[in-house]
């Protein structure tokens, strides 16, 4: 194109030139037939005019040779002043094309010369609008993405000032406005960390931390990013709130290690009283003692060990259901008949309360009963000598319940939020003492989970607890 255009300039100009030329020639031809009219006899004249014609014939010699110059110079002036500027365009519409530059060429290759510069700015326009258009449409859904990511996105240039930042990362990690660069937010932290390290020692050095902020857990993960011409450009962090997996982590520990402290209970006992007897002899009441303690503490290791394997097969989804359609109050006055052994033995006094209304439910009948098992037996066990505790069996809202309510011990409010926690004890010797495994309420919930029912506990240190379990009725 370039070449092109400088030539029909040059064309153009120099056209122009010689038809300037020529108007100069016609003069000279005008003047030799003026000579032919002249009288011969008057030589002073004829020199007069032969130093005319001759000063003429230089300047049109000159006049050619300035006229070529001319007609270059212009073409070349005229080429730097339009085209020039508009290759300069069309190279800033081939960095924002990105990806379609060849398009962009080919229809500015076939533009015409200097006629067509409208009709190339038009072109160049509608390319740049779309590139443009295209350009802020991808910036609008990174923006929405970013907007609603749970985790939060902050991205520094090399000079550490915020070159975007979502709100996740505002609320994660507690920030305000007049935190807008990275060492005023990581100074903040607490944290020793630079943008240098960063990008220049990646591989020497982690880009991965995790922080304690508040009562949350968050993880943090440093990225250097480049720009076009693979140079750094300043670093991407990334904060993901990792609280309820460092809670998780810190159940399993606490699972694992009470699991390990329950059995060891026991095991220590039965070792301990059977070495005894194997070391010594002893009369039939000292041994019948002994044994009866091993015996006591393999059946709580025995038990330890069933509800352990009932919790596994919940959490993997192997435990097989046999649901079937019974009367819930005929449950609940079967499970206090089981019971009545220890009610007498403690002197309490039960009243069980069956409305005529109760459709039946249908539910693991099994389970259901275990679960009432656990309720009843936790009462009994947890209310002082000669104590109360009402059972009410009704409907309502579509969902038969199981109300228990008791003037034992209580519960703290403090502990009412972990009771259902795998050997979550609120008074562990106590507990312990009187055969729990901690587990009973673990297995409860995850058998009404599995049947859509609920449990919910009430409860106040020295006046008593109140439970409520739900069932879907039968429709």
């Amino acid at each position: 194109m370039k070449k092109n255009v400088n030539l029909k300039i040059v064309i153009i100009f120099f056209v122009i030139g010689i038809i300037l030329i020529l108007g100069l020639g016609t003069c000279y031809i005008f003047m030799l037939n003026q000579i032919e009219n002249i009288d011969q006899s008057n030589v002073k004249l004829i020199e007069n005019i032969n130093e005319q014609i001759s000063q003429t014939k230089l300047i049109i010699i000159i006049s050619i040779v300035i006229y070529t110059i001319i007609s270059i110079l212009i073409g070349y002036f005229v080429l730097k002043a339009v085209v020039s500027p508009m290759k300069k365009l069309i190279k800033s519409a081939e960095k924002i094309a990105s990806g379609e530059n060849v398009k962009i060429n080919e229809n500015i290759q076939n533009i015409g010369a200097v006629g067509d510069i409208e009709n190339a700015f038009s072109i160049v326009t509608n390319e740049l609008n779309q590139k443009l258009s295209e350009v802020n449409r991808q910036k609008k859904q990174i923006e929405t993405i970013l907007l609603h990511m749970t985790d939060g996105i902050i991205a520094f240039d090399m000079e550490g000032k915020i070159i975007h930042i979502n709100p996740a990362a505002k609320s994660l990690l507690g920030l305000s406005d007049k935190d807008n660069t990275f060492e005023k937010i990581f100074k903040k932290l607490n944290m020793d960390i630079n943008i240098e390290k960063i990008v220049y020692l990646e591989n020497w050095t982690s880009s991965e931390q995790r922080k304690n902020i508040e009562n949350k857990y968050v993880n943090m993960l440093f990225a250097p990013f480049q720009d076009e011409n693979d140079m750094p450009a300043g670093v991407i962090t990334v904060i993901q709130d990792i609280t309820e997996h460092v809670k998780l982590d810190n159940m399993r520990k606490e699972f694992v290690a009470d699991v390990s402290h329950e059995l060891k209970t026991p095991i220590t006992s039965i070792m301990g009283y059977a070495d005894t007897l194997i070391e010594g002899e002893y009369d039939d009441e000292t041994r019948s003692k002994f044994l009866s303690v091993i015996s006591t503490e393999a059946r709580r290791m025995a038990r330890l060990v069933t509800d352990l394997l009932t919790l596994s097969r919940y959490d993997n989804k192997k435990v097989e259901t046999d649901v079937t359609s019974f009367d819930l109050g005929d449950l609940v006055k079967r499970c206090l008949e089981k019971l009545k052994f220890e009610i007498e033995k403690k002197g309490h006094n039960v009243e069980c309360f069956v409305t005529a209304s109760v459709p039946p439910i249908v539910a693991d009948k099994y389970g259901i009963e275990r679960v009432v098992l656990n309720i009843l037996s936790n009462a009994i066990k947890y209310t002082p000598d000669n104590g109360t505790i009402k059972v009410y069996v009704g409907f309502v809202y579509n969902d038969a319940y199981i109300k228990v309510i008791d003037n034992g011990i209580g519960i703290p409010e403090g502990d009412l939020t972990r009771i259902f926690e795998r050997f979550y004890r609120v008074d562990k010797a106590r507990s312990r003492e009187l055969g729990g495994t901690g587990l009973g309420l673990s297995i409860a919930k995850e058998i009404l989970d599995k049947n859509k029912g609920s449990i919910d506990i009430k409860s106040k240190v020295g006046k008593g607890t109140e439970v409520v379990i739900r069932i879907p009725a039968k429709k």
